[in-house]
């Protein structure tokens, strides 16, 4: 999940549901909100049809991967966040593994220094895929429809084309070179002249790999002509995974991580994704605060929050990363105490310096082209799903003859522990490099609980700022009674300790309290739009209310 400034389109919250506007109308028997309104309405026709959220969960990641290609993916992985009509809750770790052949210092150079690109672009940059495993392990477990019937909207999005938007042709056109540079055999990607919005995007060989995966599951993927084709493409250019890298690759289940903030119980990702931990740690953090007092971007309530902030990437940087390899302090991390004794250390009159905010003790021991979709079904079902190539477009090496992209997830680990990544994040050797690891993820996939009942279900796309964006939104609607849609739209900042800036959206601070927080020593850095959530709030009525992020060309559908 790496850095991508694109203009934003800022549109106001409005009923019709047409691309571009976003849908404030309230829906009872369910509701999807996705990054391509083509992939909303798959996952929508879905749910009408008798699927339940599951269902309409592969079937939407199978259609983004063809309607939005830069971050919806099969040569990908994610994870995903369920809890059930009857309050069961689960999560699938379907994140991407390194090969089998991956070592400590793969991409570093002979002073040990990384190589940038060697870790973003090309087929050495490629994790192990897992998203197909994820969505067949999901559909095994909880699915109720015919697997088949979830691929078909798919496949016929890539084979009969779809119209592009005219922020998708703007991408394409700017990566043309790259495109050009890393598919010397051509992809359905590059075309002569410049994409228009309106285009017709037509993948064949996408189509053929996909009804290869409708017809076959997981051996239409991880074995045959498929696999076939992605072998070739690590031998073409210089990868490493193999035929039982692909084999030996399974999605986990994992129990979620919970926490409470001030009587809703939050329900998240555990490691390998950092989100969780650090979503309950921020939320504890700033719970002893007045919040709503001081009100919605007021100085100290943005002071507090960045000075959780900054403790809490701090943690992120030396004590989380793939718990198969690694003995992650969850539950220390998240004990009142401890995030207590974290925030005594900050002063109202000061910003405190990163240089001198180190990771706390514990006894004992990404463009940001991700993209997340929020899903709840008829019966009450919910989904919560982030799923990423990493940088936009991935590695952008489209595999010859299988019409997917590679991912470019290794940069997601530590390639020198201490060295930022995409992101500039710093990672420790908590995430360093090894075979078959998962490598850490910021993805923050939650689904919030009110009274033992649904409340709401959200996460985003963004690099190192989901944590923050997920965070922010929940604040949003708990603490400043924004509805589902204004609490996604609502201006946001972001700190992640290392580098020591406030990263700002224009407009996110006015003047004032700008002046204000840059007297106690806080940088503010204006950039462009952060995170495009994509969220679900029931309300007490007993209605669902989408909230599709306009800094993209994002839609919630119901009905």
């Amino acid at each position: 999940m790496g850095f991508v400034l694109v203009s934003a389109i800022w549109i106001s919250g409005c009923a019709g549901g047409q691309l571009g506007k976003q849908n404030s109308e309230e829906y009872r028997n369910g509701m999807v909100v996705s990054a391509s309104p083509d992939a909303s309405k798959v996952g929508l026709d879905i749910l009408k049809k008798g699927g339940n959220a599951v269902d309409a969960a592969v079937a939407v990641q199978f259609a983004l991967a063809v309607v939005y290609p830069n971050a919806g993916n099969i040569g990908g992985g994610g994870f995903l966040v369920y809890r059930s009509a009857e309050g069961e809750t689960n999560t699938l770790d379907f994140r991407e593994k390194a090969g089998a052949a991956a070592s400590r210092n793969m991409y570093l150079d002979s002073t040990g220094q990384p190589i940038v690109d060697k870790s973003l672009y090309g087929q050495l940059a490629a994790g192990v895929p897992g998203s197909v495993a994820g969505m067949i392990t999901a559909h095994e477990k909880y699915g109720k429809l015919k697997w088949a019937d979830l691929l078909e909207p798919a496949v016929q999005l890539a084979r009969k084309g779809f119209a592009i938007t005219a922020r998708q042709a703007a991408e394409l056109n700017d990566l043309r070179d790259k495109f050009v540079q890393f598919n010397p055999f051509g992809t359905a990607l590059i075309k002569e002249g410049q994409w228009a919005k309106g285009d017709l995007l037509t993948q064949s060989e996408l189509a053929n790999t996909l009804e290869q995966i409708r017809d076959k599951g997981r051996a239409g993927f991880y074995e045959g002509a498929v696999a076939d084709s992605l072998l070739l493409e690590m031998k073409r250019g210089g990868g490493i995974l193999t035929k039982e890298d692909l084999k030996n690759y399974q999605a986990v289940w994992r129990n979620a991580v919970t926490g409470t903030y001030k009587g809703y119980r939050i329900i998240t990702m555990p490691p390998p994704s950092s989100g969780g931990i650090a979503l309950i740690q921020l939320l504890k953090s700033v719970a002893p605060y007045p919040l709503r007092k001081w009100g919605n971007h007021a100085d100290s309530t943005v002071q507090v929050m960045v000075e959780a902030e900054r403790r809490v990437y701090a943690d992120r940087a030396t004590h989380l990363g793939d718990p198969d390899f690694y003995a992650v302090p969850g539950k220390e991390l998240m004990e009142d105490d401890y995030i207590r004794s974290r925030m005594k250390t900050f002063s109202w009159s000061k910003a405190t310096a990163s240089a001198v905010v180190k990771a706390g003790g514990i006894k004992g021991k990404e463009h940001e082209e991700t993209t997340h979709f929020s899903i709840v079904d008829k019966a009450g079902n919910a989904v919560s799903v982030t799923t990423t190539l990493n940088g936009s477009y991935g590695a952008a090496v489209v595999v010859k003859g299988a019409g997917f992209l590679l991912n470019n997830e290794m940069d997601d680990f530590s390639v020198k522990p201490g060295s930022p990544n995409m992101y500039g994040l710093v990672g420790g050797e908590a995430n360093a490099i090894a075979p078959g690891k998962r490598m850490l993820s910021s993805m923050t996939p939650t689904i919030i609980e009110k009274d033992r009942k649904l409340f709401m279900v959200v996460g985003t796309p963004g690099g190192s700022t989901i944590i923050t964006s997920v965070f922010q939104t929940i604040l949003n609607v708990i603490e400043f009674d924004q509805n589902m849609q204004q609490a996604v739209t609502s201006k946001r900042f972001h700190h992640q300790w290392l580098p020591d800036e406030v990263y700002i959206e224009e407009g996110a601070l006015d003047s004032l309290n700008q002046s204000r927080l840059k007297s106690r020593g806080y940088i503010l850095t204006p950039r462009g739009p952060i995170g495009r959530v994509d969220a679900i709030l029931k309300t007490k009525w007993g209605y669902y209310q989408g909230g599709a992020d306009p800094r993209g060309d994002d839609l919630s559908l119901g009905w």
